[in-house]
C-alpha cells in the first residue's frame, strides 16, 4: 500500500510539472471534503477554464489502463467534489471541465497522456 501512494504522489506531481509547462495555472493539490477528493484543480491560462484533473499513474498496465479507473462510481465523486468547491469558493461566470491524465511510470521514464473533458 506504501509504495502504490507514493507511486501515486509521484505521478500527481509529474502531472504538475506537465500542467505548468503548458499553460496551466495550479490552484490547489489533493483538494478533499466530505464528498470525496480530487487530485488537481488547475486553470487552463488559455482557454480561461477551471479544470478538476483526476491522476491515474501505472507502471505497467497488470490492472488495465489508467483511465479505465475513472469509472462511472468514480466520475460521480468528481462532479460532487467539484460541485462543492465551486460553491464553497463562490465561483461563477468560468468555464469548468474534468479531465484525466495519465502517467505511465517506467524505471526513469515517464509518458503523460493528457484526456480532456472526459465526461
Amino acid at each position: 500500500m506504501y509504495f502504490r501512494g507514493e507511486i501515486g504522489r509521484w505521478g500527481e506531481s509529474l502531472a504538475c510539472k506537465y500542467l505548468q509547462e503548458n499553460q496551466y495555472k495550479i490552484i490547489e493539490r489533493n483538494f478533499l471534503c466530505r464528498q470525496g477528493e480530487i487530485d488537481i484543480i488547475a486553470k487552463d491560462i488559455i482557454k480561461q477554464e477551471l479544470v478538476f484533473i483526476e491522476v491515474k499513474t501505472r507502471s505497467n498496465l497488470k490492472y488495465g489502463a489508467p483511465i479505465e479507473a475513472v469509472n462511472e462510481q468514480k466520475q460521480k465523486h468528481i462532479k460532487r467534489v467539484a460541485k462543492y468547491y465551486i460553491y464553497k469558493k463562490h465561483i461563477n461566470h468560468i468555464a469548468v471541465r474534468i479531465d484525466v491524465i495519465e502517467v505511465y511510470l517506467k524505471k526513469q521514464h515517464c509518458k503523460i497522456s493528457h484526456i480532456k473533458q472526459i465526461f
